[in-house]
């Protein structure tokens, strides 16, 4: 049964059909851990949410409410505990590989799952990339496990990196993955010419970082852009998303997820060419 059905199912003493359609329209799993949103005039029953989603929602020990959105310099979400387990720290299992988290420290989105496998999927064997804004490893991960020969994966958030540095013992990657703690303008200085892909996957940043990752790439290679664009809706989104970068040679793009009211996450794959005029 999928998530949403169970959590109404769960909730169908507290609150009317109509009422759940309305209120409950997401839920976040993270290993052993459920995070939802619940509206303010729900409040005075928030614990009664968090104990009937506990008893229904299968292998998950504890459940968090969102109240207020990933912000700040680390993009983390805010969050109250609600039922179960007070513990923050889980295991996320995705793709056959394990991440460690901390849903307090980091930034972390279950939804990210098919986008992390499908640019897993691009590369190529032999392939050298790079993550400017890696979290706790998870593309960088899963990109590893596709064959990369080394991935060089980049956060500045203290908490994130020492997740990442244990995800990359429990897969199994050590010298493959290379973690690096520090801002990726900086970092980047050092990894000049010598990548084939490169992932932005910082909205708020990918922007200001384009010229630092461009400097990282080989005469001829990739970047993933992602982006948050307002819009009215996800065709609307992708045009405005290119207009942004109208002089880079556009292979793929696609919404990866919503974020918001009228407001979309889009990613564009393109094709970098040092030597050729539109670049």
């Amino acid at each position: 049964m999928p998530k949403l059905r169970i959590m109404r199912k769960a909730l169908s003493s507290l609150f009317s059909e109509e009422e759940l359609k309305k209120a409950i329209t997401s839920i976040d799993i993270i290993g052993d851990i459920a995070i939802i949103k619940i509206p303010r005039e729900w409040e005075n029953k928030k614990y009664e949410i968090g104990e009937a989603l506990l008893s229904h929602l299968g292998g998950v020990k504890g459940v968090f409410r969102q109240i207020s959105p990933a912000s700040g310099e680390y993009k983390v979400r805010g969050i109250e505990w609600l039922a179960g387990k007070k513990d923050t720290v889980t295991i996320h299992k995705e793709h056959n590989c394990l991440f460690k988290v901390d849903i307090s420290k980091v930034f972390f989105s279950p939804r990210l799952s098919f986008e992390r496998l499908r640019i897993a999927k691009l590369v190529k064997k032999g392939e050298i990339v790079v993550n400017m804004f890696a979290g706790v490893g998870t593309f960088s991960i899963l990109i590893a496990k596709s064959g990369a020969q080394k991935v060089y994966s980049i956060d500045k958030n203290p908490y994130a990196f020492e997740l990442m540095c244990e995800n990359i013992k429990l897969n199994k990657l050590e010298g493959i993955v290379i973690p690096i703690l520090g801002d990726a303008k900086d970092v980047v200085k050092d990894l000049k010419g010598i990548a084939d892909r490169v992932l932005l996957p910082f909205p708020e940043l990918a922007i200001e970082y384009l010229p630092y990752a461009i400097e990282c790439l080989k005469e001829q290679g990739w970047l993933h852009v992602y982006l948050h664009q307002k819009a009215n809706n996800r065709k609307e989104a992708i045009e405005e998303a290119k207009k942004l970068l109208k002089d880079f040679n556009i292979i793929n793009e696609r919404v990866v997820r919503s974020v918001g009211k009228k407001l979309y996450q889009v990613v564009l794959d393109i094709e970098i060419r040092k030597n050729a005029k539109s670049t």
